[in-house]
Formats: structure tokens, sequence, C-alpha cells
């Protein structure tokens, strides 16, 4: 559905996504990766009670991680009244207690990633009607000022945590030398200026279907280096 099963989805007339799906897919694969030993990833968490029990799997011994999405910790299911196809996406956008615990998992540990769950569509496919609009939305370009925006601001966490979250986590959990400098690792860097202004009003990507075109973020980036080289220079913009 791309909708939650709430307040939002009755206004709408719209049928929703009960997070019952997510919390007995999460709870089954947290017991067998338990069980059998097996090394689980939960995708785009964006249910309270999945990110719990992702938290008693972790204490119970297995070996399971999980990730979040900005726009899961940033909107809520009402989004989709205001930004209509733009705000659906799967997982959909659940409630204010979900994302509150989404952070609170971000905080303890619970949830070891932020990712963007980049998923581009055109204009056309999106100015569908809701019930025939493509789920998803771009993340890339406003991931790392949506968790300034929604994470450090509020003081939640701290910019290191973010950047463990964004690039040290990920390596550790898929065995990539990422997120540390030092002789011999991947030259990737980003060069960013915290304190000044980024207006989601242009995407690199050639897609915008995003609920975040026109917010003004907190998180300018300079460039962007990787293995050494300069992919992204926006210096000049």
């Amino acid at each position: 559905a791309g909708v939650n099963d709430g307040e939002a989805a009755k206004k709408l007339g719209y049928g929703g996504a009960n997070r019952t799906a997510e919390d007995v897919l999460t709870a089954r694969d947290c017991m067998l990766a338990l069980h059998t030993g097996a090394h689980v990833v939960i995708q785009h968490i964006s249910s309270k009670n999945a990110v719990e029990m992702v938290r008693l799997a972790k204490k119970l011994g297995a070996n399971i991680h999980a990730e979040a999405t900005p726009h899961h910790f940033t909107l809520t299911e009402e989004a989709v009244l205001t930004y209509g196809s733009n705000a659906r996406m799967n997982p959909p956008l659940r409630t204010e207690e979900d994302r509150m615990a989404i952070i609170e998992g971000l905080a303890d540990g619970t949830i070891d990633m932020i990712v963007t769950d980049h998923a581009p569509h055109s204009s056309e496919e999106k100015n569908r009607a809701l019930p025939q609009a493509p789920s998803g939305i771009i993340g890339l370009e406003t991931s790392l000022a949506l968790a300034l925006h929604s994470l450090v601001a509020p003081g939640y966490l701290s910019l290191q945590d973010v950047i463990r979250l964004m690039s040290y986590n990920p390596g550790r959990v898929f065995h990539k030398k990422t997120g540390i400098l030092e002789e011999g690792a991947d030259a990737d860097l980003v060069l960013l200026n915290t304190q000044e202004i980024f207006r989601a009003d242009h995407f690199m990507s050639r897609s915008s279907n995003s609920p975040f075109l026109g917010w003004e973020l907190p998180g300018r980036i300079y460039c962007t280096i990787c293995r050494g080289e300069i992919v992204y220079d926006g210096r000049q913009q």
C-alpha cells in the first residue's frame, strides 16, 4: 500500500499497510538468527515493535543488525496528506511513536546503520493517483542533512554518532574498510560545513521524487572525494 494503516489512510479513504507484517517477519528472522547463528540484517525498520525485537535479539546473543532511513526518523504518516505520492514508500511512514522508537534505537545501538533506500521514479509515475503511483523516494542527496536536522540538532545524537552510523558501521557489517582515516585506507572523504544551510531545490539525480524538495536543511556538502578523486564538487554552487 505504501501508506500506514492509520489515521492518514482513514482520512484518504485508502487501505494502508499494518505494521503487523513487519513485526511478525522481524520476530521470525530474529529468532532464526538466534537459533541458527546466521547473520541477519533487518532493512528499513519502521515499526516500534520491530525495533524492540531487534533489541531483545541482540541481548539474547543473536548476530543481528538493523538499519533505518532518514525519512523514517524525520516524517510520520501525516506527510502523505501533504506530499501525496512523494510520501508513499515501503515500509510506509508510521506514527510519531514509531519515529521516536527509531531514534531511540539509533541512540542506544539497537539500530546500527542509517541508509537511504534511494528509489528514483519519474514525475510521470509519481503524478499518478496514489493507488497507482509507485512507492519510494530518492534519498542520497538529503540523507546527511536530514540526519543533522532530525538527530543532531535536537540533541539525540552527535555528529560523530551520525558519521559512525552512515560510514563506519556499514563497513563493519559488510566487511568493508570504510569510515576510517588511516594509511592504506581508501581516501573516501566529504568536505562539509555543518553551519551552512542546504536548500533541497535542485537534485543531481535525474529524479526529484522527494517530500523534502524545497526544505532548508543544515549542512552543505562542498565536495565528495572517492578513492582520492573528487567525484562531486559543489563549491561553486
